[in-house]
C-alpha cells in the first residue's frame, strides 16, 4: 500500500512554544491554524510570572538507574524546567533512586519516603505522580483532596472502580490534573484528529490501534529485598508477595497485579487518540469481544500479561476500534474515502490530499497544546483545564480494561454501560472491575 508519509523530529517539538521547526513538514494550512490558534490562547490566557510567584513541586515515584525506568524522573525535571517553577521535594521508595533525584535538583531538595509527609506541606503547590500504576489512584486522589494540583503518568488506574472514583474526587475539587498521554500534545496526532472529527474520510469505519508486543520471562529467582528499597510498601494495595526484581520498577508494568502489560502501557496512548479522534473520548464502547494467548497462563513468577492480543470494540455508531500487538506501531482511521494513520514519527494517508487540503474556516478545532508539561504549569496559573484531564485519563485507560477483561475471561463478548460505567447483565465480568486491597491502601472516594 503506497502512501504519502510527513514527519518531523519529536525532540524538536517537545521544547515547549509553537515553532516552525516543531511544526516542520506539516501542511501550509494547519501550521498557520495552529499559529494563529496559540495566538489567541494567549491573549486569553496572559502569563503573569513575577519573582515572586514560583511554583514548588514534588516528584512522587522517580525511577532510577535500576531497572531503567525514569519516567516519573523525566516528568518531574520537565516540569520543573518550565519558568516559574522549581522542585522542593522527592519522594521514592528506593533510596537510590531518591538519591540521584535529590542531587538533580540541588542541595535544598527534600528528600522523602512516604507522600504523605509531602502532601501534609503547604508550600508544595503541585505534584508530579510516577509511581507503578497501582499507585496511582490512591495518590492522585490523596493530592486533589489536599489541594494540589496533579500530573499523574498513564495509564491512569489500575482498574475502572478506581478511575470512577478518581473522577468523582476530581469532579468534587475542580483540581487542575493532566494525565502523562503526551501524544495529545503532538501536533501530527491533534491533526489527523481534527481531520477525522471533520468528516475528511467520509463515514467512519473502523481505528486501528498497533501496539507493542510485550516481553515474555520467568520464571524468576526469588530474592532477598535489597536493603535500598521498602518492598512492602512498594506493593502497596496488591497481595504481599516474594521479591522479584523484575516485579518491579520498569518490568511492573508485566504483571496483572500492578498493571496491564503493553494492553494498558501503549494502548493507553493509541486507544486514548482512537476515542479522541472519534469524539467518544468522555464514553466508550458497548460491546468488547477479545482473542488472545498468555506466554505461560499464571505460572508462578512469570509475567502474566497478555503478549498477543486482537480486541475488537464496537461503538454505539457502529464504529469498531481494532487493537492489537500487530502492525506498525501508531492509528489508522478507516473511513469511505480512505484512511489516515498517525504515530510518533509519521503522518501519513491514502491519498496526499486528505492531508494537504486545509479545512473550512468553520471547522471543528480540537484544544491544542504543543506541551504537554508546560500545558500543565499553564493550568495551574490561569485555571484552566489541561487538554487530558482526569475524566479523559480514566475513559482512555478503561477501554484498556475493558479488552483485558474479555482476554482474561477467554474472549469472552461483554457487553457494556458507557454511561453508567458497568457491564450489562453479567456478575462474572463485574467483579472484574475491581480489585482486592489491602489496607491501608484501599482507594475510596
Amino acid at each position: 500500500m503506497s502512501e504519502k508519509t510527513t514527519g518531523f523530529s519529536r525532540r524538536r517539538f517537545i521544547g515547549g512554544t509553537l515553532t516552525g521547526a516543531a511544526l516542520a513538514g506539516l501542511p501550509e494550512w494547519f501550521v498557520k491554524d495552529e499559529v494563529i490558534a496559540q495566538n489567541e490562547q494567549q491573549l486569553a490566557q496572559p502569563r503573569h510570572i513575577g519573582p515572586n510567584d514560583t511554583i514548588q513541586i514534588a516528584g512522587i515515584g522517580l525511577g532510577g538507574s535500576h531497572g531503567g525506568f525514569r519516567q516519573g524522573l523525566s516528568d518531574t525535571r520537565a516540569v520543573a524546567g518550565k519558568k516559574g517553577v522549581k522542585c522542593v521535594a522527592v519522594c521514592d521508595l528506593d533510596s537510590d533512586h531518591l538519591d540521584e533525584a535529590a542531587k538533580i535538583f540541588g542541595p535544598d531538595t527534600k528528600k522523602y519516603h512516604d507522600f504523605r509527609e509531602v502532601l501534609a506541606r503547604p508550600d508544595i503547590d503541585a505534584v508530579v505522580i510516577g509511581t507503578p500504576d497501582h499507585w496511582h489512584s490512591f495518590i492522585a486522589i490523596a493530592a486533589m483532596k489536599a489541594g494540589k494540583p496533579v500530573y499523574c503518568e498513564k495509564p491512569l488506574t489500575l482498574t475502572i472502580d478506581e478511575g470512577k472514583k478518581l473522577v468523582q474526587v476530581w469532579k468534587q475539587t475542580n483540581t487542575i490534573f493532566q494525565t502523562g498521554s503526551q501524544q495529545r500534545s503532538d501536533a501530527r496526532f491533534r491533526m489527523a484528529c481534527e481531520l477525522v472529527r471533520n468528516g475528511r474520510l467520509g463515514k467512519l469505519k473502523t481505528v486501528e490501534a498497533h501496539l507493542p508486543t510485550g516481553p515474555q520471562g520467568g520464571p524468576f529467582p526469588v530474592l532477598p529485598v535489597p536493603a535500598r528499597l521498602d518492598w512492602t510498601m512498594w506493593q502497596g494495595q496488591v497481595t504481599p508477595t516474594d521479591f522479584v526484581t523484575n516485579r518491579s520498577h520498569g518490568n511492573f508494568r508485566y504483571w496483572i497485579e500492578y498493571s496491564g502489560g503493553m494492553m494498558t502501557d501503549w494502548g493507553a496512548h493509541h486507544n486514548d487518540i482512537a476515542q479522541w479522534g472519534m469524539g467518544t473520548d468522555r464514553s466508550g464502547p458497548t460491546m468488547i469481544e477479545a482473542a488472545g494467548v498468555l506466554p505461560k497462563p499464571y505460572a508462578p513468577n512469570c509475567y502474566n500479561t497478555f503478549t498477543n492480543f486482537d480486541v475488537t470494540y464496537t461503538y454505539p455508531n457502529g464504529v469498531q476500534l481494532l487493537t492489537s500487538n500487530k502492525g506498525e506501531n501508531g492509528v489508522q482511521f478507516n473511513g469511505e474515502n480512505g484512511w489516515i494513520f498517525v504515530s510518533r514519527g509519521r503522518i501519513g494517508a491514502s491519498d496526499p490530499k486528505l492531508l494537504t487540503d486545509p479545512l473550512p474556516d468553520n471547522a471543528v478545532r480540537l484544544y491544542v497544546s504543543n506541551d504537554h508539561h508546560g500545558n500543565f504549569v499553564d493550568g495551574i496559573r490561569t485555571g484552566k483545564m489541561p487538554i487530558c484531564d482526569a475524566e479523559i485519563g480514566h475513559r482512555s485507560v478503561s477501554v484498556c480494561h475493558l479488552g483485558n477483561i474479555s482476554l482474561r475471561l477467554g474472549g469472552k463478548q461483554l457487553q457494556w454501560d458507557p454511561v453508567k460505567e458497568e457491564f450489562v447483565g453479567d456478575p462474572e465480568a463485574s467483579l472484574m472491575l475491581q480489585r482486592v486491597q489491602r489496607e491501608p491502601w484501599v482507594v475510596t472516594a
